[in-house]
């Protein structure tokens, strides 16, 4: 069955740290007074050290600090000293890539400018996310708006899921003649509940496909529908075993939830906002 969670935690339509997250996991950390000691071994107040006249500037060290911070490792001087060591290393092999002329590679260059694209990318998101949070009130409209959706009741159901209309007849005519419900559910091609008997669990409509949903809550309980039902899936038949109160969480409980839901709503929007005002040919 096709179902719909609500308030879901939504990841973001573009991941706002891509490029810096994807910086390695800096190797095993090295004894604290040899940490110490390339930590004093750094350069000006503007650079952490110098390659072959190339300097490395401490806004660079900054920036892969915060990138391992984000990944749970804790600001220190024996962090400090393994990204400056990084660096360095990095340096030396890029500059040997250069004198070998591998920066004047199509497929290189290609990259190199995908890497700043994404950077530019994420700044721009990030930015926009710090000016664009929902407000009290837009964060409250929604949680009342999914409320209404999801309704104060939901439904313990089975079904069987056949091909054709007049397989979902037949079963039904055996319903009425006596027949079990879990027994006909083994020819349903539902393949997650038809060696349940037919299935589904505790439910609220809103997770089901309209149709589907219109026929559970119209039945009594202990009632199959006596008409077939028709989904994208094929045809129905519905059991509905019990019904019960649904359990709202409250605002706060999904609170952080609502408000990812309508940042991401914001992106999306202001995403094709942007696209359909650039000319395009």
């Amino acid at each position: 069955m096709n179902r719909i969670a609500k308030f879901r935690l939504v990841p973001m339509a573009i991941a706002l740290s891509a490029s810096l997250a994807a910086l390695p996991v800096l190797a095993k950390e090295p004894a604290k007074a040899e940490a110490k000691k390339e930590a004093k071994a750094e350069g000006t107040p503007e650079t952490v050290a110098n390659v072959n006249g190339k300097a490395i500037s401490r806004r660079l060290a900054d920036a892969f600090v915060a990138a391992q911070a984000a990944q749970g490792r804790p600001d220190s001087e024996e962090l400090r000293a393994q990204v400056r060591d990084e660096l360095i290393q990095r340096e030396i092999i890029s500059q040997k890539a250069v004198a070998l002329g591998l920066d004047k590679n199509p497929a290189v260059q290609a990259q190199m400018e995908l890497a700043r694209q994404s950077v530019l990318v994420n700044a721009y998101v990030a930015d926009y996310v710090r000016s664009h949070q929902p407000t009290e009130d837009q964060m409250k409209a929604e949680y009342e708006k999914v409320k209404a959706q999801r309704g104060d009741k939901e439904f313990k159901a089975r079904h069987v899921l056949v091909e054709t209309e007049d397989q979902a007849k037949a079963i039904i005519d055996k319903l009425k003649k006596g027949e079990k419900f879990d027994e006909l559910a083994k020819q349903s091609k539902d393949p997650g509940s038809k060696d349940k008997g037919g299935e589904l669990g505790w439910s609220e409509p809103a997770n089901y496909v309209k149709p589907f949903a219109d026929a559970l809550k119209s039945l009594a309980k202990g009632k199959f529908t006596e008409a077939p039902v028709k989904t994208d899936f094929g045809w129905h038949v519905i059991l509905l075993e019990d019904s019960r109160e649904l359990k709202m969480p409250s605002m706060d409980e999904v609170k952080p939830q609502i408000g990812q839901m309508l940042v991401q709503q914001q992106i999306v929007k202001h995403m094709q906002d942007l696209r359909s005002q650039a000319k395009i040919k």
